[in-house]
């Protein structure tokens, strides 16, 4: 949800809202439909992180505006309990490539293609063209294929 009503620097602050576990769209949704109901209600976005569980972010003018919208909202856990900066909210939503945490010789699990639940040992990265060059530790002889970084997930370092 965005609106671009009369944001203005200094008065627009992230504030962490706590969510019961595994509930964060849900109560996302919920935020979306009571903010639309209230015309110019001060809330500009929400954001649900991906890699952290009960907590979301909201974009808002203060604490005052998300206090109101959460009032009987339900698995809301609590009222705002802190603000981040804008820096920190974009560390938080940033996405990481799956080939960006793999280095040669570490375990990786194929998760796609004809090589699908197999295990593997990273031989080389190419992090410009999206490639891993891995060598198949369950097959008979030793064999290599090279694949997109999409189609593994990290096991173990090395």
């Amino acid at each position: 949800m965005s609106e671009e009503k009369s944001k203005s620097p200094g008065s627009v602050r992230y504030l962490v809202l706590r969510t019961t576990a595994n509930q964060e769209i849900n109560v996302a949704l919920m935020l979306e439909s009571v903010a639309k109901g209230i015309p110019n209600s001060g809330l500009y976005s929400i954001i649900v992180p991906p890699e952290i569980k009960g907590y979301i972010i909201l974009e808002a003018k203060g604490l005052h505006v998300v206090n109101r919208l959460i009032r009987d909202i339900k698995h809301v856990k609590g009222s705002a309990i802190g603000s981040l900066s804008e820096a920190e909210v974009e560390r938080l939503i940033k996405t990481v490539s799956p080939i960006e945490k793999v280095r040669p010789g570490d375990i990786v699990e194929i998760v796609s293609g004809p090589f699908k639940g197999l295990k593997a040992r990273v031989v080389s990265v190419d992090i410009q063209k999206n490639l891993v060059t891995v060598r198949m530790l369950e097959a008979s002889y030793s064999m290599e294929a090279t694949l997109p970084g999409d189609d593994i997930r990290p096991e173990k370092r090395k």
